[in-house]
């Protein structure tokens, strides 16, 4: 799995002109979920993400994860970014997991990272054509892939 993880103050999708969900201060996720990912991909970010800290404590240093700060989070399926220009202009994305399957990883992933952090997360609508609007906060965005841990 494959995470883009912005710290934002606030950050929204919009599916045919209507509001989809919103936070006010958190993370936006953007998930892309590959062929050979699995629970393990899920549980490990779900705990990388829960530790990650990049919310400033009261010394204004990023010390603080989004559980200590009680923060929003938003999760957003984008199977993009497993894309591959390696080759020609065109992206391939051969590693993409196809529909069903990342739908399935993505449901759960999402209940996972409710699970444990202890937030309610708020979602993009899987397969739709979404407007992401985001304030990035910082700005801070960090890259994450599951299959590099070291």
């Amino acid at each position: 799995m494959r995470l883009v993880i912005q710290r934002v103050s606030g950050a929204s999708v919009t599916i045919n002109n209507n509001l989809f969900s919103s936070i006010h201060g958190g993370m936006l996720i953007l998930v892309g979920i590959e062929t050979a990912d699995n629970a393990d991909d899920i549980s490990w970010l779900a705990g990388k993400i829960s530790r990650l800290r990049i919310f400033d404590d009261d010394q204004g240093v990023m010390n603080c994860s989004i559980t200590e700060k009680k923060g929003e989070l938003l999760v957003v399926s984008q199977f993009t970014l497993h894309a591959s220009t390696k080759k020609g202009n065109r992206p391939s994305y051969i590693k993409a997991a196809p529909p069903e399957m990342a739908n399935k990883l993505y449901l759960d992933f999402v209940q996972e990272l409710e699970k444990t952090t202890g937030l309610l997360v708020k979602t993009g609508k899987f397969g739709a054509m979404m407007e992401i609007a985001l304030v990035n906060d910082g700005p801070v965005t960090i890259l994450i892939d599951s299959k590099n841990r070291e």
